[in-house]
């Protein structure tokens, strides 16, 4: 598998379309939206290389508290009549600590599977099993939690807290049984075979859903004169993590627009079955209804409206 990784252009073209025919044994030709909410921003205390919100990152991001129940109660819903089949909830920092916050959180996720005709996701950092055991009680159905980067270049990203712990989070997910959301962020300066080592871990933990990142270099944060990755060399990592992965959902994310440019419809041929639509945490993404024009015009149908 890790020569997938490796493929030239030329070979990269016939993979493409052993990867569609696999997303659409899986999964059809529907594709699920998904939008997310920076829900806690600002403050954190790790030191994570990519990231605007990180200690010691010179950006200008917004630092607010947990959002109010009514506004995440509203941003739900709003992502729903977009067409979203999942709403997630982000909060920033090491994890959700607070007592405060915890309950909060809580009453906010209970009120949103009331109202709301949406599947709740949350990405709160690293929190143990009995809290997660709460938040599955209120009506959460899937955490977000990524690995990052393969365990072999993890401390090259991140020295605030290690690669086992993220895989602890993960594991104290599905024992508290959740839908586990874990994926990466490609063009950390990895090697290919960093790639197909994280690949593998990912497939080794048997997670659900792998969002697909790639790294947007922003100023102020320590990887911001790293370059970005070719549209092609995207591609060929979605390619190979398809054919690796042939039963997981693969959601494209962060990075999509200033990395697969012109080429981003290709990345359902490459074997997406997924998107985050509308803004990432700190960075602005497409409408959905650009999306949703985009995935008409490819004659793919929405998880939810076909």
């Amino acid at each position: 598998w890790q020569e997938i990784f490796r493929l030239s252009w030329p070979e990269l073209w016939p993979r493409l379309g052993e990867a569609s025919r696999l997303r659409e044994a899986r999964f059809g030709r529907k594709i699920k939206l998904c939008v997310i909410l920076n829900a806690r921003s600002g403050l954190c205390s790790e030191d994570c290389a990519y990231c605007a919100q990180a200690r010691g990152a010179r950006t200008q991001v917004a630092k607010y508290p947990l959002l109010p129940r009514d506004r995440l109660l509203e941003a739900a819903a709003a992502a729903h009549a977009q067409g979203a089949a999942r709403f997630s909830i982000v909060t920033s920092g090491r994890g959700l600590t607070s007592p405060r916050e915890r309950q909060a959180l809580l009453e906010a996720v209970a009120a949103i599977r009331e109202q709301v005709p949406i599947r709740i996701c949350a990405s709160l950092g690293m929190v143990e099993r009995p809290f997660l055991e709460e938040l599955k009680a209120a009506g959460l159905s899937r955490y977000h939690h990524n690995l990052e980067t393969a365990a072999s270049h993890f401390s090259r990203i991140c020295t605030t807290h290690t690669y086992q712990e993220r895989v602890a989070t993960i594991a104290a997910a599905k024992e508290a049984g959740l839908e586990v959301c874990a994926g990466g962020i490609f063009g950390l300066g990895e090697t290919v075979a960093q790639r197909y080592e994280l690949a593998c871990a990912l497939k080794d933990l048997g997670v659900q859903a792998v969002p697909v990142n790639f790294l947007h270099p922003l100023p102020g944060t320590r990887l911001e004169h790293r370059p970005l990755l070719s549209p092609l060399e995207a591609l060929t990592i979605m390619v190979a993590l398809r054919l690796m992965l042939p039963e997981t959902s693969l959601i494209i994310c962060g990075g999509r627009l200033p990395t697969l440019r012109s080429l981003a419809p290709l990345a359902f041929a490459a074997g997406a079955d997924g998107l985050m639509t509308g803004d990432y945490l700190t960075t602005k993404g497409r409408t959905p209804a650009e999306d949703l024009e985009m995935l008409a015009d490819l004659q793919l149908e929405v998880e939810g409206r076909g």
